[in-house]
């Protein structure tokens, strides 16, 4: 099967438009950040999307859904013309909002109706937004506040390649790390740390220039380059030599 020219060399850029708009202040120790995507292609179009451990709330053709963390990559198909506006949630921080575990939804799409009620607004604007969400502020939750903590270590630190490593860390007990990530991130810390030090590749992968795969690895933390490449490959889907090229 041969490759759709259309996701090499970043080609994306044509047929898509990308856009950040600024959350309210108040929202900001909730929300990680808005996006919006705009798409046009003629003939359909494979996405592939890579998961974060967030919880996003999506408004788009009429539908308004909670997406759970996704425990591995998507294909979402585009077609046509079409408009997306999402909230990003700070990883850890959809837990008073929904008010159960975050784990009760890994891998699921839920109605926003289901969790906010009935007063979800359709196909909305930033400031619609903001407006609706700050409607139902929850109540702050400490531990809502240090599992996007815990997360932050993850991203901000490379050193950070084992669970007992961010234990110490956090100056918390393996199995606490784990009942705090099930209970507020959605998805186990080993996890998470997996997605966050494969982040670093696709920055590589971004910057150019050849990328020493075995010397990585072993910046990585992983044993040999083969666990490397596996970890990847179920990561986002295909081996990290081909994905390279999308850059």
């Amino acid at each position: 099967m041969g490759r759709d020219v259309r996701e090499v060399g970043s080609a994306w850029t044509k047929y898509q438009r990308h856009g950040h708009p600024e959350p309210s202040a108040a929202l900001r120790p909730w929300v990680a950040r808005y996006w919006v995507v705009d798409w046009d292609y003629e003939e359909p179009y494979r996405q592939k999307i890579v998961p974060y451990p967030n919880v996003h709330l999506s408004f788009g053709g009429g539908r308004a859904d909670v997406n759970g963390v996704v425990s591995g990559h998507q294909i979402k198909v585009l077609d046509g013309v079409g408009h997306v506006f999402g909230v990003a949630f700070r990883p850890g921080c959809f837990r008073p909002w929904l008010g159960a575990a975050v784990s009760t939804i890994t891998d699921r799409v839920v109605p926003a109706a289901e969790v906010f009620g009935p007063d979800v607004p359709a196909d909305p604007d930033a400031a619609t937004v903001d407006r609706f969400l700050l409607g139902h502020l929850p109540e702050p939750d400490p531990r809502a506040f240090a599992a996007a903590d815990a997360v932050a270590a993850i991203a901000d630190h490379p050193d950070v390649t084992r669970v007992e490593t961010l234990a110490e860390r956090l100056r918390m007990s393996v199995r606490g790390v784990q009942r705090l990530f099930a209970e507020y991130v959605g998805i186990g810390p080993k996890w998470v740390i997996r997605r966050y030090r494969l982040h670093e590749v696709t920055e590589r992968m971004a910057a150019g220039g050849d990328i020493d795969w075995a010397a990585l690895a072993a910046d990585l933390g992983y044993a040999d380059q083969g666990h490397f490449i596996r970890d990847f490959k179920s990561m986002f889907g295909e081996p990290p030599t081909w994905y390279a090229q999308r850059y």
